[in-house]
């Protein structure tokens, strides 16, 4: 798949983030359903007054309904005039007209071989929990789950850390058409803050659809003891989805950042990463 910037375009990175509690996620839907998606690309085409033109954008990471996000990447082609005409005030035109659950934070002509997707090196996420058995801060009631066991944060640390690697995450991950579900976890671990709000931060190449969540809710059966530390790489292992793993509630869940290689590294991990996240086709 060809992924150059057709001529007389020019591709812009769009740094944002937003409040996922009233989208049905990030991707654009069928039925009018209110998304991250739809919401940036209307706003471009009112700012630069394209009423018959849609600018699709490309992310980096496709969060579900509910999901929020802190250091989303996207970029978008846009028509080098257009580009051109704009640029020095795109960005607070669109302050102007996005809804205040979503912001675009900086916007930057994007080096050659940029791909939002598929030139991330890699994704962190927190899932943040509380555990006080008065709940949680109705400040915090969007993005902090509450759990009503009290949990054990160094035995959740170490089995997250026992995930750490390359595997084939089957196991945690809803299954896609022609799609791999190995993926590589660089860091995974645990901690509470000074307020008492448990952190589960894991950094990967990428997630597969819901991995993220169900991980989390194998940690939490550990960190509450109805499980031990060594059952969810068992689950792992295994290989096949377990009944007992849940997916926890969205709003827990934030995309806190996106890492990319050096400029001109990118078009190599591009390709390396398309390579990575398809099948191959049958007899090949």
């Amino acid at each position: 798949m060809s992924d150059e910037v057709q001529p007389g375009h020019v591709r812009v990175r769009l740094d944002l983030s937003y409040d996922g509690t009233d989208f049905s996620g990030w991707a654009k839907q069928a039925g009018g359903r209110r998304t991250v998606q739809g919401e940036i690309e209307d706003a471009l085409r009112t700012v630069t007054r394209s009423k018959d033109v849609t600018y699709e954008l490309t992310v980096a990471g496709r969060t579900d309904a509910g999901v929020h996000a802190r250091g989303q990447v996207a970029h978008v082609d846009l028509p080098e005039a257009l580009w051109e005409e704009h640029r020095e005030k795109l960005l607070k035109r669109l302050a102007g007209r996005l809804p205040k659950d979503v912001r675009v934070w900086r916007l930057t002509e994007a080096a050659e071989g940029f791909n939002a997707r598929f030139a991330a090196l890699w994704r962190r996420y927190v899932y943040r929990v509380g555990d006080r058995p008065g709940g949680v801060d109705p400040l915090l009631r969007n993005h902090v789950l509450w759990h009503d066991w009290e949990l054990d944060v160094a035995v959740m640390d170490a089995a997250a850390k026992s995930l750490v690697g390359e595997h084939d995450f089957a196991a945690y991950a809803k299954k896609r058409e022609g799609a791999t579900t190995i993926r590589e976890i660089l860091d995974f671990g645990v901690r509470r803050r000074p307020d008492g709000v448990v952190e589960i931060e894991v950094r990967a190449d990428a997630f597969c659809h819901n991995q993220v969540r169900s991980m989390v809710g194998a940690l939490l059966f550990v960190g509450d003891g109805h499980r031990g530390a060594e059952w969810p790489r068992k689950v792992l292992d295994a290989g096949v989805r377990d009944s007992a793993v849940h997916v926890v509630r969205p709003h827990g869940l934030t995309l806190e950042e996106v890492g990319y290689p050096a400029d001109e590294l990118l078009a190599a991990r591009n390709k390396q990463a398309r390579n990575r996240r398809s099948l191959p086709a049958a007899g090949s």
